[in-house]
């Protein structure tokens, strides 16, 4: 029992005071000390004053009351406080919504610009480190917040299960937007020499070689850090000061030379196993805890794979005419039932739109579902995995015998 001692009304034999938080006619029920021991008294008062129930009980029977009390929707007036609608509630959301307006009327379009998804995105200076541009791509709503903090220069973290497509919508942003990208890939070898620099001998000469971190910040390209979740703590170290929209780079073994970011300098990392993707962290063996004064540096963005409506549209738009609708959807369907096996976690390994379009290709050549599986899908898994894909597959394609 959880009768409160606070006394709203100065009357010291109150122990507590129960309302219906939505509900005024209800009424209060007032619960104080009865004048014989351990007995308690309970009266109903109406809005008007009056009461209509006014009795005496022992324990056991206050605590029925109060059960009862809270199923019917009442709470205390300590926890009504809280839970009655605030005087402004109502006109946050349009307050909110001037606001967005305003800032875009007032937002100054840069000169030059293209578009990408539904944001106007800075062009960059091209060069060979521009990935190859995928026509078919679909920038989906889950990548317009993304795209709009690309060009307010955050830092972004995505997270979610291996081939939901997070270094891709990077790499087809800045495709679309002509901008060069470098990646660094966190898998256990990459040492803090190889992401900040080393010094090294050429032609009997002592020599700095920078590595991914500052060539990125000085040329203004698009650093993404793959897997930071497997990342050693040095390096984590040194993207913390970074992490800033305006951080700089401080080479200590180089003299302790700052290194200010370039204007279109952005900076990027994907993870499986961080922030609410915790749980899942002994599927992706040796990925290491964040802590949150960590994540707190990065817009994190939790990425699950496209839904079947949207990856049916992304076969449409790789392939054409040569897969209908029908088809484009079915195979959507068996890839979204081939993930919930993953994070069930009867599959070993996931099912990515990169082996979906695979597996279609090749099943556009054979004519054969089945045997362009071969090479696509079992050959990459184990036997096991390979029967349970099988039997979804099957389910939703009436092979020929």
């Amino acid at each position: 029992m959880n009768l409160s001692t606070e006394n709203p009304f100065h009357d010291q034999s109150l122990l507590g005071l129960y309302l219906h938080p939505t509900d005024p006619s209800a009424g209060q029920w007032n619960v104080s000390r009865a004048d014989r021991p351990h007995m308690y008294r309970i009266h109903l008062r109406r809005a008007n004053g009056e009461t209509h129930i006014d009795t005496v009980v022992d324990l056991d029977n206050l605590e029925a009351k109060l059960h009862k009390w809270r199923r019917e929707g009442f709470v205390q007036q300590t926890d009504a406080a809280h839970r009655s609608e605030p005087a402004h509630r109502s006109t946050f959301m349009s307050d909110l919504r001037a606001t967005i307006s305003d800032e875009a009327e007032n937002t100054a379009r840069p000169v030059h610009v293209t578009r990408v998804g539904h944001i106007d995105m800075p062009l960059g200076t091209g060069g060979p480190l521009v990935p190859p541009k995928n026509s078919a791509y679909l920038f989906s709503a889950r990548s317009k917040d993304v795209l709009q903090d690309i060009t307010e220069n955050r830092r972004i973290l995505l997270i979610g299960h291996t081939g939901t497509g997070k270094t891709s919508l990077i790499e087809q942003v800045a495709a679309h937007s002509n901008q060069g990208v470098l990646r660094s890939n966190m898998n256990g070898q990459t040492t803090v020499g190889d992401f900040v620099g080393f010094w090294t001998v050429k032609g009997g000469e002592t020599i700095w070689v920078d590595g991914v971190l500052p060539t990125a910040m000085r040329e203004g390209l698009w650093l993404i850090v793959d897997e930071i979740d497997f990342a050693e703590p040095a390096i984590l170290a040194v993207l913390t000061a970074v992490l800033e929209p305006a951080g700089q780079l401080l080479l200590k073994e180089k003299g302790n030379e700052i290194v200010a970011p370039h204007p279109a300098f952005r900076l990027f990392a994907t993870a499986n196993a961080v922030g609410s993707m915790g749980k899942y962290r002994h599927l992706y063996q040796g990925a290491n805890l964040m802590n949150e004064a960590f994540l707190d540096r990065w817009r994190v963005y939790h990425f699950d794979y496209l839904s079947p409506a949207d990856e049916a549209k992304v076969l449409q738009r790789t392939f054409g005419p040569r897969v209908s609708e029908t088809m484009a959807h079915t195979l959507a369907s068996i890839a979204a039932e081939c993930r919930e096996a993953f994070t069930r976690e009867d599959l070993a390994s996931a099912f990515s739109t990169r082996r979906l379009l695979d597996w279609a290709e090749l099943m556009l050549r054979t004519k054969d579902p089945e045997a362009a599986a071969g090479p696509t899908i079992y050959s990459k898994i184990s036997a096991e995995d390979a029967a349970l894909i099988r039997s979804i597959i099957q389910h939703h394609i009436a092979l020929d015998e």
